[in-house]
């Protein structure tokens, strides 16, 4: 293929082939392993030189599709329990292919009204469904991450106010570190957002009362005493990874309006647990908070790259990111926005679309729903876990998490991190459920997320199963 205009009369077709792989790749994902041993063979068959002569967009789009539905890890299946990973919902995943075809450039309302529009009624139904208060500003991201780099580089501009300085035009030389103070709950997506700020990412100073890293509120208070006024930047943390554990938020809130303190909160995907009445405890105190980041490739159940950041002062995010003084960059008048001024991407994907469409698509009450069936599944998990004399539970189920290792009979207490990593390893290569190890209070543990909308307790059961599988041999090896 020499010239992409031969194709200009059929462009749709390679998008049909893609339609036509999508029946069956999303039916068959229920009973298909999570992950093949043998797609790593088959990744070579997309590997090599690039050509000189291209094979056109049907043959290009038939290879990545039948490598990649055999070679992806199929994460978008009921039986993904690593890291925090929720698959796409019906709506979601066709309001992306949406956003492929109608292809915005979203970062400013001139290229893009559509997008800009959507975009604000997102952050809206968003806000709605937290219980964060309209007033907020907010910016969608392409991550947590980069949804803590909005937050807390609108902490950064406060933080410069107060000492006189303007850090998005000047930086930060000459000023005094800023001092950022959290639990032992604190996530590595804050410390990255820190480090890409120039701050450091072991500027956080932790406060926690044991070894689970919950919060020490006294020693925080005392560390925020000795500050004499300066300010400072609370981090609060609703969802940890390990355990589903959460800080006081409200208590977090009183330091802030007590000692000055801009306090951001990591709800990457602990913000869900405002949906149900079991769990909005969790999050009484986020509607005080300063900044706040959430994440919709987690419990949202949208296509990755999907992050929120909402802001309480909707003119920070500006003062952070906005007056380029670019003059072929137009700006916005009266109610349109250019939120490529309201975060840190120039280059915008419109990823309100599968936002808007899986909202409007379930509402309130079905992602409620979705939400408590997790919490159903998460519990009868940990009751079995419980119950199982070759199990230990190592926290109390609080959210979707929940956090044990394997500990059959007769293996000493010095092998139980090795077992465990040994076992971990052996899940993933088996490949029918994919649940990562991680490390809690000094021990190696499963922590499997269940926040994919498909998920039900069978899934969660094949888990125990396959464990069960497996580990026997591996403590015969050890022995």
């Amino acid at each position: 293929m020499d010239d992409l205009l031969a194709e200009a009369g059929d462009a749709a077709a390679p998008l049909e082939l893609v339609l036509r792989a999508a029946g069956p790749y999303l039916d068959g994902l229920p009973d298909r392993k999570v992950h093949e041993r043998s797609a790593d063979v088959l990744l070579a068959e997309l590997d090599g030189p690039l050509p000189e002569r291209g094979d056109g967009a049907l043959h290009s789009v038939e290879r990545l599709l039948d490598v990649g539905t055999r070679a992806a890890t199929h994460s978008s299946g009921p039986r993904f329990f690593h890291l925090v990973v929720g698959g796409s919902t019906p709506a979601a995943m066709a309001g992306d292919w949406t956003t492929s075809l109608l292809d915005q450039a979203a970062g400013m309302w001139v290229s893009s009204p559509l997008a800009a529009q959507v975009e604000t009624t997102v952050l809206r139904w968003l806000k709605d469904l937290f219980g964060i208060p309209r007033s907020y500003g907010g910016v969608l991201t392409p991550s947590a991450t980069f949804a803590h780099v909005t937050g807390l580089a609108c902490a950064r501009a406060w933080w410069g106010e107060r000492h006189g300085a303007d850090v998005a035009s000047q930086g930060l030389a000459g000023l005094p570190r800023l001092p950022v103070f959290s639990s032992g709950l604190v996530h590595p997506s804050t410390r990255k957002a820190l480090q890409i700020l120039g701050h450091g990412r072991n500027s956080v100073r932790t406060f926690a009362r044991d070894d689970a890293g919950r919060i020490d509120l006294a020693a925080m208070e005392t560390a925020l005493a000795g500050l004499d006024g300066a300010p400072a930047v609370i981090v609060g943390n609703l969802g940890e990874v390990n355990s589903g554990d959460s800080d006081p938020l409200a208590d977090l809130a009183d330091l802030a309006d007590r000692y000055g303190c801009w306090l951001h909160v990591d709800a990457a995907f602990g913000m869900f647990a405002a949906l149900s009445p079991r769990t909005a405890h969790m999050t009484a105190g986020v509607e005080r908070a300063d900044s706040i980041t959430a994440d919709g490739h987690k419990w949202l159940n949208v296509p990755y790259e999907s992050g929120f950041s909402f802001v309480r002062d909707p003119a920070m995010q500006s003062r952070a990111f906005g007056d380029w003084g670019v003059p072929y960059l137009p700006g916005a008048e009266g109610e349109q926005v250019n939120y490529n001024t309201l975060g840190p991407e120039s280059s915008r994907r419109a990823r309100a679309l599968p936002i808007w469409a899986t909202l409007r698509a379930y509402g309130r009450d079905g992602y409620r729903t979705m939400v408590e069936r997790h919490l159903d599944v998460a519990s009868h998990l940990g009751a079995l876990v419980e119950e199982a004399p070759d199990l230990e539970l190592l926290a109390p189920v609080k959210l979707c998490i929940v956090c044990f290792r394997y500990r059959p009979p007769g293996v000493p207490e010095d092998r139980l991190d090795e077992l465990n990593i040994r076992l971990g390893e052996a899940l993933l290569a088996d490949g029918r459920v994919y649940a990562g190890t991680s490390t809690y209070r000094g021990m190696k543990v499963f922590r499997p997320a269940i926040v994919n909308w498909r998920t039900t307790t069978t899934d969660v059961e094949l888990l125990l199963t396959v464990l069960r599988e497996l580990g026997p041999d591996l403590v015969r090896e050890l022995r």
